[in-house]
């Protein structure tokens, strides 16, 4: 006997989502696993692939995708500025092409999809919290390809799948973070090390070994940690060099 298809046993989808995100380190595999398994859950896997757009900041990108195809078309709609699924996610509602030869909102897209042999598409929100959105987007290559069941389906998986792009955007900040505390501590260093080169060379202060680095800095239109790299550099390719100059 067959499995019984997963949309009709809500706690395996919560299972597998909950493994997805407690057993996955690498969040873009994580969301690549989800959208696989969101293409093979609710369709067909020979007609329809999947793909997850996330808006922060008003800038879309496509996090996760089940196929290049489906990819491509997302970023169809990116440079337009308009679509199916950047719809759906401004509006907060389920949008359904389930023809796109006969499709008029979106003609840039329509063409996209025919040149990617796509005959129909379903695009529903995600409710995240905070800042970003995002949308779960559907592509069939059968017009038509969505029931009014899958359409249920989609929606009352969504639900779910949610909670796990939720935790997976929570990881992805976290770590952005930690990245940018580290960029910026090694920063610092980098400028004391500078400063404390030219303090000790010219026998001055901190503020005054400060004052040459930033002027430094402006005057040469450089980062001022791009600075302080040259300084350090400078020591280590030769320590008797000194560190001294003139803005």
């Amino acid at each position: 006997m067959a499995p019984e298809p997963l949309h009709l046993q809500p706690e395996l989808l919560v299972d597998h989502l909950q493994d997805l995100v407690l057993k996955t380190e690498d969040v873009k595999v994580m969301l690549d696993e989800l959208a696989n398994f969101t293409a093979l859950t609710l369709s067909d896997p020979a007609v329809a692939f999947c793909s997850i757009t996330l808006l922060r900041q008003k800038k879309p990108v496509t996090v996760a995708s089940s196929a290049e195809g489906a990819r491509r078309l997302d970023e169809t709609q990116y440079r337009a500025g308009d679509g199916p699924c950047l719809t759906a996610i401004r509006e907060g509602s389920v949008i359904h092409v389930p023809d796109v030869r006969t499709e008029r909102r979106w003609r840039g897209y329509s063409a996209a999809a025919l040149a990617e042999k796509v005959g129909s598409s379903l695009s529903v929100p995600l409710a995240l919290e905070g800042e970003a959105e995002a949308g779960l987007n559907m592509y069939s290559t059968r017009s038509h390809g969505f029931s009014g069941e899958d359409i249920d389906n989609v929606q009352s998986y969504a639900y779910h799948a949610s909670k796990a792009l939720r935790l997976a955007v929570r990881i992805s900040q976290l770590a952005e973070a930690k990245n940018n505390l580290a960029a910026a501590m090694e920063s610092r260093t980098v400028i004391d090390l500078a400063a404390g080169a030219i303090m000790a060379q010219n026998r001055c202060s901190q503020d005054a070994a400060m004052k040459i680095l930033k002027i430094a800095s402006n005057s040469r239109n450089i980062k001022l940690r791009d600075v302080a790299a040259s300084v350090v550099a400078s020591l280590t390719a030769n320590p008797k060099i000194r560190t001294h100059f003139d803005a």
